[in-house]
């Protein structure tokens, strides 16, 4: 089954952290590669908020705006899609991180594995 690992963070304690923190923040994300192997489907580090675009279109109207979705402290920084046996072992990889990892299963709307 395919999950989603959506990892959220403060932009400020990235930008704010140590040479020391980013290589052990840089390391956990290595051990979790190889420990995931080829089930390791995607990922990608996410640029910062200011970055964003958000498209709100409700009876064929869409509004653009700059900046995420939502005002919140903690933002969607990176993801990881993987393939895991059961939500144990989704959950499993995703303690391998430090701070906030929403772990979410993908919807197979094809009916393939």
């Amino acid at each position: 089954m395919k999950y989603a690992l959506l990892i959220y963070g403060k932009e400020s304690d990235w930008a704010n952290a140590s040479p020391d923190e980013m290589t052990a923040i840089f390391a956990e994300h290595g051990r979790l590669s190889d420990a995931l192997g080829e089930r390791n489907l995607a990922g990608e580090e996410l640029d910062l908020t200011t970055t964003a675009t958000t498209v709100r279109t409700t009876n064929g109207q869409s509004i653009v705006t700059d900046g995420p979705f939502a005002e919140t402290v903690e933002h969607l920084g990176g993801f990881y899609l993987i393939e895991a046996a059961d939500l144990d072992e989704a959950l499993g990889f995703a303690r391998m991180l430090s701070g906030t990892v929403e772990v979410r299963p993908v919807v197979n709307h094809c009916g393939t594995p």
